[in-house]
């Protein structure tokens, strides 16, 4: 993933590359909880839950693209991923002691906390 350090000295941030890290990290982990959900069936794989898990997943990746190469929309794609973020880790929340489940929560909680920092920085 080193491709994603590129441009990140424009803002000169380690704000910046902690961002693109946590983004990174919850893309990975909800693709990851994507197919163990599927594997659990049940309530797991209900189509709202893949669905939110999927949005999750993508406004991640993108949002560590936007950060990486300092785009002037940054600040808008990590608001939006901070909401999704946070709509993400309270339905995995939901699932009580689900180890899976309460590290993809984990990794959004992070992700939602980074984002909002560089929505409102960089607003």
């Amino acid at each position: 993933m080193a491709h994603h350090s590129a441009g990140m000295s424009a803002h000169g941030s380690g704000t910046m590359a902690h961002g693109v890290t946590a983004a990174l990290e919850c893309h990975r982990i909800c693709e990851e909880t994507i197919n163990y959900c599927l594997q659990q069936g049940g309530r797991h794989a209900e189509a709202s839950h893949i669905r939110l898990l999927t949005d999750c997943a993508d406004i991640c990746r993108m949002a560590a693209d936007f950060m990486a190469r300092s785009s002037e929309f940054h600040p808008a794609i990590c608001g939006l991923c901070a909401d999704v973020c946070r709509q993400c880790a309270a339905a995995c929340e939901a699932f009580g002691d689900d180890e899976q489940m309460q590290r993809c929560a984990q990794a959004c909680r992070e992700c939602e906390q980074s984002c909002q920092q560089m929505a409102a920085m960089h607003a």
